[in-house]
């Protein structure tokens, strides 16, 4: 399965980018992982999505998940035969309501308001941390 991070807006201060681009590296041991940064939601519209990718919409009114659950809801959407899941993260203005018409699913990581940019790194955290979660690796502890 590969995983596709949808990002409107760029990720411009150094701190999070660098930290973003070290658990997408990490994550490469585990799955095949793509990055896209977009100026804007227009762009997404012009993007043509495999029939066989499942949108994942981050939302703060989306479904919360803890770490192990978080993992197990990846595995499973791995198990299924899904060739590609895309997680679209907006940007400080969050998005459109034509693309959150286009998710199949929707999550939330956390509750609290965050930067879009810091909200980015948890993301790939988590995605790391759920790989690592499936594969028995000690990281989450």
């Amino acid at each position: 399965m590969k995983i596709h991070l949808v990002m409107l807006g760029k990720t411009r201060q150094s701190e999070p980018r660098a930290l973003l681009d070290d658990y997408i590296k990490r994550i490469s041991h585990s799955a095949e992982i793509q990055i896209t940064e977009l100026r804007d939601a227009a762009a997404w519209r012009k993007r043509k999505l495999d029939p066989h990718s499942a949108v994942v919409l981050l939302d703060a009114a989306g479904k919360q998940f803890t770490s192990p659950q978080f993992a197990k809801w990846l595995a499973t959407q791995r198990d299924t035969g899904l060739r590609e899941l895309v997680f679209l993260c907006g940007d400080a203005a969050g998005f459109p309501a034509e693309l959150r018409d286009t998710a199949r699913h929707k999550i939330s990581l956390s509750t609290l308001t965050m930067p879009h940019e810091l909200a980015r790194v948890l993301l790939a955290e988590q995605i790391y941390r759920a790989f690592a979660i499936l594969a028995g690796h000690p990281y989450p502890k």
